[in-house]
C-alpha cells in the first residue's frame, strides 16, 4: 500500500479512535485498517497506537506522528494539485452540517448563489439539531450555536446570535403583557427541553450586566424549534427565541416582541473543523462565504 494511504488511514483511525469507525467512513474493511496501521507500526519501528477493548488512542509517538502525516498529505495534495489548469478554483465535494432552522431559512435560500460562484463544488448539506461527529460522519465543518463542549477540534467563533422574547395576540390578549420579568410568575411559558441533553432551560434575562434565571410555570414542553415556535403562535405561553426565528411571524403580525428591555443573552455561534494549518481551498472559501452570509441575515 501507498504510504500516503498508510498515513491516511491511519489519521482516520485517531480521529475516530476506533478502527471499525475508521473503516466505515474509509469504505474498507476493518481488517485491511488493521493492517495498515500495523505496516505502518513496523516501517517507522515505534508503537502508534494504544489499543484497549473500547477505545483507540494514540502513543505520545503515534501524536507526533500523526501531527506529521497530516501535515505531508496536505503538502502532497497541493502538489498533485499544482499544474492543473483548474487548480485555481476549488473543486470536490464539501460536507457540513448546520443547525436545521438557518439551514432551512438561510443557508438552503442562497446556496445557489455560492454554487454559481464556485461551479465545481458539491455540498452535502445536513441539516439537524443533534450533536454530530465530524470523523464519523466525515464532515469538513458543522455550525453550531450555544456553549460548546471542549471537542478538540478548531473553534472559530463567527458572532452572537440574538434572542427575544416573544407572545402570540391571543395569549397577550387573555393574559395580558408581562412588562418585566416580575411579571412571569402571573404568566405561562412553553418550555424547551434541549434534545441532546433533555434539559429544560430556564427563562433568562440580562440584569444589570448579571444574568437573571427564573421558572416560569408551564404545561407544554417541547424538544424542536419548529414545535416551539408552533406552540407559541397557538397562544399556549411565552418563549424565548432567536430573532431570525421569528422575523416573518413578527412582520406578519402573527407574534408579537415583549419585554424587549429584558433580552436573553445572545448565543454564540461557532464554526468547528479538524485542522487549523490544512484547510482545504473549497472549505476555506465556503467558511468565508458562511461568516458573510451569517452576519448579513442573523446578527445585529
Amino acid at each position: 500500500m501507498d504510504r500516503i494511504d498508510l498515513f491516511r488511514i491511519f489519521c482516520r483511525v485517531i480521529e475516530c479512535s476506533s478502527f471499525t469507525r475508521a473503516a466505515d467512513t474509509l469504505g474498507m474493511p476493518r481488517s485491511s485498517v488493521s493492517a495498515a496501521v500495523q505496516e505502518l507500526e513496523t516501517r517507522v519501528s515505534a508503537r502508534l497506537l494504544q489499543r484497549t477493548t473500547r477505545r483507540v488512542s494514540p502513543t505520545q509517538e503515534g501524536l507526533a506522528f500523526y501531527e506529521r502525516c497530516q501535515r505531508l498529505i496536505f503538502d502532497v495534495e497541493e502538489a498533485e494539485n499544482l499544474f492543473r489548469h483548474d487548480a485555481a478554483q476549488p473543486s470536490g465535494m464539501l460536507r457540513v452540517d448546520v443547525p436545521g432552522r438557518i439551514g432551512r431559512l438561510i443557508i438552503a435560500p442562497a446556496l445557489p448563489e455560492f454554487l454559481e460562484r464556485h461551479p465545481k463544488i458539491d455540498i452535502s448539506l445536513g441539516v439537524t439539531d443533534r450533536a454530530v461527529n465530524l470523523y464519523e460522519d466525515s464532515l469538513d465543518c458543522v455550525l453550531r450555536v450555544g456553549p460548546l463542549s471542549d471537542s478538540g477540534l478548531i473553534a472559530r467563533p463567527v458572532g452572537k446570535l440574538p434572542l427575544i422574547n416573544v407572545a402570540s395576540p391571543a395569549y397577550l390578549a387573555r393574559h395580558g403583557t408581562p412588562q418585566a420579568p416580575g411579571d412571569l410568575p402571573a404568566h405561562w411559558a412553553i418550555s424547551y427541553a434541549s434534545p441532546s441533553s433533555g434539559r429544560v432551560e430556564e427563562w433568562e434575562w440580562l440584569e444589570d450586566g448579571a444574568l437573571r434565571t427564573l421558572t416560569v410555570r408551564s404545561r407544554v414542553t417541547v424538544n424542536s424549534a419548529e414545535a416551539y415556535i408552533a406552540c407559541c403562535l397557538a397562544g399556549l405561553g411565552l418563549i424565548q427565541i432567536p430573532a431570525y426565528d421569528v422575523r416573518r411571524h413578527i412582520e406578519a403580525g402573527e407574534l408579537v416582541e415583549v419585554m424587549p428591555d429584558h433580552r436573553p443573552q445572545a448565543m454564540p455561534m461557532t464554526l468547528l473543523y479538524p485542522h487549523r494549518q490544512f484547510l482545504s481551498q473549497r472549505l476555506q472559501v465556503f467558511i468565508e462565504w458562511l461568516e458573510a452570509l451569517l452576519k448579513q441575515h442573523l446578527l445585529p
